[in-house]
């Protein structure tokens, strides 16, 4: 998979109940500023956004000096201001900020394209269950009507999704669309719910739509998002295990580079775009962009990142798309005045740094309008990975915990979801609470078709059950109805689904 990716996806998706962690970098942007004529220099190819104001006339003008600042036009959003470069100027940047029209411009990543490499967020649990455990659970299937791995399902209970299922399991008309590692969409458990022609693969910043583009890279280690994807919309056939939603259509918008499993900016402004323009109600966002856990404003590179991806995912909540977000496995305090980063950037060498929450942000998970989920346990208490913050988080949602064990015949703190090849594995994270939210939206959404995006947030944390702060930890502040560990509450598939 990916680098201290542990963070999202990574950080989001902290397997078998391992924390993730990431660290933050410092990217030193170029020292002196160059005119618009400046003479290209060589140095390493990197991918750059360059933000303008939205519209044609000034894009065409913006592109001439990025040919003549040798810069090579991928892509341009012309809809939202978004340009995506690549160049071998050191100077690129800075020469791009002083030309009219150009707001924020600035590289995406620090190490060159195609750069390389492997890490290990940790390896997915296989349901290695006894005989006497699969028996147990498929007699408790059989009793009560289940999908045969269902009675291993913990989390569906704990939000009512069970007996959500069975009052509206979700319109045929709302997709979530999966902004990912890519989904199998062969699998046994998704392909009867999957939209192809909502899917594509947006690595490098331009959507392939061609068969199968979004699929995962390799099976083996990019796992992730069919594994997010069975969470909100495994079908109810009989087979394996059952989804939030499992009415609903998902498609995938593959994001992660080969090999690396990395997030850059220019490939979720792909999705988000896609998803727009492509009739999606729900993203589910498990990761944060690469390579950076937190993009600081006071840095002309990361301050590009923010605008970039910030504007595309305005522009698919104007287009009538709820975007959602897990919060990060790092143990954070979100609300805190300062937090140390140790992991940025992740594509080159992490240089530890102090971070201020107030304008460094995690992105997509603190963007305007985001819904920032945290992950719970078993026993409704945040899981001790999860990030949290009084006015950071909106909802909570199970994402597994290792240290809060459920009864048998689960026996497993983690939550079960597909896998590539048509496999079945417990993975823990904020990555897995996220789907559970992103389904109880979609829900929301088929109950009320006509709900804006700001509609369907309000309905979730209306919603939402609050534990209150347990007495016997004090990092929860806030009260029994918003507070730092679930915002407004755990999300209720039911009430979505009857109110």
């Amino acid at each position: 998979m990916a680098h201290p990716r542990s963070r999202r996806l990574r950080a989001l998706a902290v397997p078998l109940g391992l924390a993730l962690t990431a660290s933050l970098g410092f990217l030193p942007n170029a020292a002196t500023a160059a005119s618009p004529d400046a003479a290209p220099a060589d140095g390493p190819q990197l991918s750059y956004v360059v933000n303008t104001t939205p519209g044609h006339a000034t894009a065409g003008k913006v592109e001439k000096a990025i040919s003549r600042a040798g810069g090579k036009v991928i892509v341009a959003h012309e809809q939202i201001g978004v340009i995506v470069v690549h160049s071998a100027n050191p100077q690129f940047a800075a020469t791009m900020r002083t030309v009219p029209g150009v707001q924020t411009a600035g590289a995406t990543r620090t190490a060159p394209l195609k750069a390389t490499g492997t890490t290990d967020v940790g390896k997915p649990q296989k349901v290695d269950l006894s005989t006497s455990q699969l028996a147990a659970a498929g007699k408790a299937a059989k009793a009560n009507g289940q999908e045969p791995l269902e009675p291993l399902q913990w989390d569906l209970p704990a939000i009512k999704a069970d007996q959500a299922a069975k009052v509206n399991p979700g319109s045929r008309k709302v997709t979530v669309g999966i902004i990912d590692t890519g989904v199998d969409d062969t699998h046994p458990d998704l392909k009867a719910n999957f939209s192809a022609r909502q899917s594509a693969n947006c690595v490098g910043g331009v959507a392939d739509t061609s068969k199968g583009a979004w699929r995962p890279w390799d099976p083996a280690s990019d796992y992730h998002g069919t594994h997010v994807a069975g969470t909100i919309a495994a079908a109810r056939n009989g087979v394996g295990v059952a989804g939030v939603a499992p009415g609903v259509k998902i498609s995938a918008i593959k994001v992660s580079e080969p090999e690396t499993s990395l997030f850059y900016a220019e490939s979720v402004v792909c999705a988000f775009v896609f998803a727009a323009d492509h009739g999606v109600a729900v993203t589910n966002n498990s990761y944060y962009v690469d390579p950076w856990m937190f993009n600081c404003k006071d840095d002309a590179d990361q301050a590009a990142i923010i605008d970039a991806v910030g504007r595309a995912a305005s522009y698919a909540q104007r287009k009538g798309v709820l975007n959602v977000a897990a919060a990060g496995n790092s143990g954070l305090d979100l609300a805190a005045t300062k937090l140390t980063d140790s992991g940025s950037p992740n594509d080159s060498t992490p240089v530890e740094r102090a971070v201020n929450p107030k304008t460094c942000w995690d992105v997509p998970t603190q963007l305007p309008g985001t819904v920032t989920v945290a992950a719970t346990g078993v026993q409704k208490r945040k899981s001790y990975y999860s990030n949290y913050g009084l006015g950071q988080i909106d909802v909570a949602a199970p994402g597994g915990d290792s240290k809060q064990v459920p009864e048998l015949p689960a026996k497993n703190g983690n939550i079960l979801s597909t896998m590539p090849g048509g496999d079945w594995a417990y993975l823990a994270g904020t990555s897995m609470a996220t789907p559970h939210v992103a389904g109880v939206a979609a829900l929301i959404k088929s109950a009320h078709p006509k709900a804006s995006p700001q509609e369907i947030q309000w309905l979730l944390k209306e919603q939402a059950d609050n534990p209150g702060c347990p007495t016997d930890d004090a990092t929860c502040t806030g009260t029994k109805h918003v507070n730092s560990h679930f915002g407004y509450g755990i999300v209720d598939a039911l009430d979505a689904v009857k109110k």
